[in-house]
């Protein structure tokens, strides 16, 4: 087996995504023959070489596994947490593979989150080159005018960089009505950063779909295998959307 970069390797062992195995590198955290390696870009052959992170070897795993989890509130998309709350991977009673979310959502956010020990779709559907739709419905605390729709979905301005255009549809119409909103992107608390900006306040943020993958009727905190069709349409969705020269983000 050729040589290939750390990063890559961590992330098809399933220790973290791309980006994030970058950071385990950077913090000397990962040893190669017992040699710490500190430094991106550094190499290894997974078939030859003992890769250590945390004191722990490395093993390619043995079978790959895609998880969909509905996501409960209060809960962080994160391996493990300083502060001692609740993580997805708590959630996921009876799971001997080791996966990671491919992206994340924020502490109060609900809904479809995907895990996986694939780090190529992993890197794929994170990749801001891969426009893989993903679909919310979203409770705010007023209605947005027929003007500031039309602004939404043609984007705002968030830190200086206007939003790619986005998808959205008001579903319930109440005092604190709820929209369906489908983003091309994903930048960190997007969707309640675009509703700020019109003034408003998000109650609830609920992911529903990502690409042709459904939240369908898992219950908050359940989890479920995805299918071998479900996992087919997943692979052809992100070869059909994805586009060159795209960097590494995370999602919303």
């Amino acid at each position: 087996m050729p040589e290939e970069r750390l990063q890559k390797i961590l992330s098809h062992a399933g220790v973290a995504s791309r980006r994030h195995a970058e950071q385990i590198i950077l913090e000397g955290r990962v040893t190669v023959n017992g040699e710490t390696v500190s430094e991106l870009g550094s190499k290894a052959d997974f078939s030859r070489d003992h890769i250590k992170v945390d004191g722990r070897l490395l093993h390619p795993p043995k079978r790959l596994v895609y998880i969909a989890l509905n996501k409960p509130n209060d809960t962080v998309t994160t391996l493990s947490d300083p502060q001692n709350r609740r993580t997805v991977l708590d959630l996921l009673h009876g799971v001997k593979e080791r996966v990671y979310p491919v992206g994340r959502l924020d502490y109060h956010s609900e809904g479809l989150l995907l895990l996986t020990n694939d780090g190529e779709l992993s890197n794929a559907i994170m990749s801001s080159a891969t426009h893989l739709p993903k679909t919310y419905l979203v409770k705010a605390n007023g209605t947005l005018t027929a003007e500031q729709e039309e602004q939404f979905r043609r984007g705002v301005p968030l830190s200086g960089h206007r939003t790619r255009p986005a998808g959205l549809k008001l579903v319930h119409r109440a005092e604190n009505p709820w929209y369906e909103v489908r983003l091309m992107e994903g930048r960190n608390q997007q969707i309640r950063l675009m509703f700020k900006h019109f003034g408003l306040l998000v109650e609830k943020l609920r992911r529903v779909r990502i690409g042709p993958l459904d939240l369908g009727p898992l219950k908050p905190g359940e989890f479920r295998y995805l299918s071998t069709e479900e996992i087919g349409k997943l692979q052809r969705a992100v070869r059909r959307t994805r586009q060159p020269d795209g960097e590494l983000i995370p999602t919303v």
